[in-house]
């Protein structure tokens, strides 16, 4: 894969609200035919694409198939956090918690959010609102202009019992 070939996908990516849907799957489908048989940036890529266009159940499988080789970069952690947002919907929560928690595990980059967001909305689907506020107000706190220690303190709070 070159640097050519990855301005053509970030060009296909940014028309995907002005193509019919079916226009950009094939040209996606065509793209990621140019890469080698089992790669698994193809089998991302046409997961992501899938599951931008509303065909979730279609998307995890090719989600797998892509975590099983060795995506390069950042699709890596984009592929898990897409994956468990859409097995998420599939009304799969807890497996969205545990791939995401190991995820987080792995350590922070410009991702963690993302990571915080859909975490969240899993543990408020098995009921762990609390702990999904919790995870949620903690991504914002270093986003405010203010109050970034009081809010990160809150946050603990609410899933740490405290002495009263």
């Amino acid at each position: 894969m070159n640097r050519q070939w990855e301005q053509r996908n970030s060009e296909l990516w940014a028309s995907i609200d002005t193509l019919p849907e079916e226009e950009f799957l094939a040209a996606m489908d065509k793209l990621v035919g140019e890469l080698p048989a089992g790669d698994p940036v193809a089998f991302f890529e046409r997961a992501a694409a899938l599951d931008s266009t509303g065909h979730t159940s279609r998307a995890v499988p090719l989600y797998e198939e892509a975590l099983k080789g060795e995506l390069p970069g950042e699709r890596r952690r984009r592929a898990v956090i897409q994956m468990a947002s859409s097995l998420r919907s599939l009304g799969h929560p807890e497996k969205t918690i545990e791939l995401l928690t190991k995820e987080q595990a792995a350590g922070e980059d410009h991702l963690s959010d993302a990571i915080s967001a859909v975490l969240a909305l899993a543990l408020t689907d098995v009921g762990r609102e609390r702990e999904a506020v919790a995870i949620a107000v903690t991504a914002l706190a270093p986003h405010l202009p203010r109050y970034q220690r009081s809010m990160a303190n809150y946050a603990r709070l609410l899933v740490t019992p405290t002495d009263t």
